[in-house]
């Protein structure tokens, strides 16, 4: 009688203690993503700046001979100067004019009141209802506390976001390189997946500010031509509204024209109302098409409801990965096919 081990029975061996060492991974992985969920937009940040710069990082470190350490300092330094600075001036723009609303409740409320019976007038039914307006004195009573604590947190995440990315860019190709060994994929598949990852990025990191951007400076022009009171404020606001899907930059030009008719000045409240949709919408339409086509050609329906499932998901910075997530979606479910189902054929066909 032989003594020896079945093989049968070594392999279900293995393939459970390989299941068991799985199910602990996971179970690790989920508590440190639920402890650590607060720095994931940094994480996500720093995966951003890093394929945006991870190039320019080789470049300097492999063919200029730089040290890792003073290259990916000089990076961090230039993103910070030419990307967060220009935000940051924006942003206090707008943060110095919610700040007085915030400080000055009553008279906004007051202003808003005395708006909604001029509009009343000249409509000739309720567009803006009072109790709205009494519900959104409560609200701005509480905002600046909020925006304080946005602020902080901002602040916090985009410190972590840099020292996340610091060590990523002086560690990438031993990164890469472990990304290749670790994924369970063949190496021709796990190519596919980081350049759809890296033109994904490109495309939204480029071409969602650009946009913004230039619907925010044809909204200026416009503001600047027809009169607009504070024209700087409401190019800010038409640069953050502009990222927004769906609505865009509606959010704006479209009470700023309702303000202008309550005034009783229609015609530049009608001049608002053709800028806004003739041309600020136009930049929305074509230029988008065009950037998505050079950039990427990245479906609209995958920026639309990718921005909506990334901002839900990971706030401001999901404008980016919204998209990226339905991209990967749809790549991983043509790699399941190449990787699995060709095989399932290929056995069958030998049957």
């Amino acid at each position: 009688m032989s003594t020896g081990t079945n093989p049968n029975n070594t392999i279900d061996t293995n393939l459970l203690r390989q299941i068991a060492f799985i199910l602990v991974i996971l179970f690790l992985g989920i508590i440190l993503v639920r402890e650590l969920w607060f720095f994931f937009s940094a994480f996500l940040g720093a995966v951003t700046f890093y394929v945006i710069m991870r190039n320019r990082m080789f470049y300097l470190v492999e063919r200029r001979g730089w040290k890792p350490a003073k290259a990916a300092t000089v990076l961090l330094l230039l993103s910070f100067f030419v990307i967060l600075v220009p935000i940051g001036l924006l942003g206090n723009i707008l943060y110095s004019k919610v700040s007085y609303l915030a400080t000055h409740s009553a008279e906004t409320m007051a202003s808003l009141k005395k708006l909604a019976v001029q509009v009343k007038e000249k409509v000739g039914y309720d567009i803006i209802n009072f109790n709205a307006i009494n519900q959104l004195g409560t609200h701005l009573a509480a905002l600046l506390p909020k925006v304080l604590g946005v602020t902080l947190n901002t602040l916090t995440i985009i410190a972590a976001m840099y020292f996340i990315l610091f060590f990523m860019l002086i560690k990438g190709r031993s990164m890469e390189d472990a990304l290749y060994e670790y994924i369970p994929l063949k190496d021709g598949n796990v190519e596919l997946i980081g350049q759809e990852v890296k033109t994904m990025v490109i495309a939204n990191t480029i071409g969602i500010p650009l946009i913004a951007f230039i619907q925010g400076v044809v909204g200026l022009i416009g503001y600047l031509i027809i009169g607009i009171d504070e024209p700087w404020l409401w190019f800010v606001a038409t640069c953050i509204s502009a990222m927004l899907p769906v609505v865009g930059a509606a959010v704006v030009y479209v009470p700023l024209s309702i303000m202008l008719f309550a005034k009783g000045d229609t015609g530049r409240g009608l001049a608002m109302l053709a800028w806004g949709f003739l041309l600020i919408g136009l930049v929305d339409n074509v230029v988008r098409l065009m950037l998505n086509k050079k950039l990427g050609d990245i479906h609209p329906l995958i920026t639309i409801f990718g921005v909506i499932v990334g901002i839900q998901l990971f706030g401001f910075i999901g404008l980016i990965f919204g998209p990226l997530l339905i991209s990967l979606f749809l790549l991983l479910l043509r790699i399941y096919g190449s990787e699995f189902l060709q095989k399932r054929r290929e056995t069958r066909r030998v049957k």
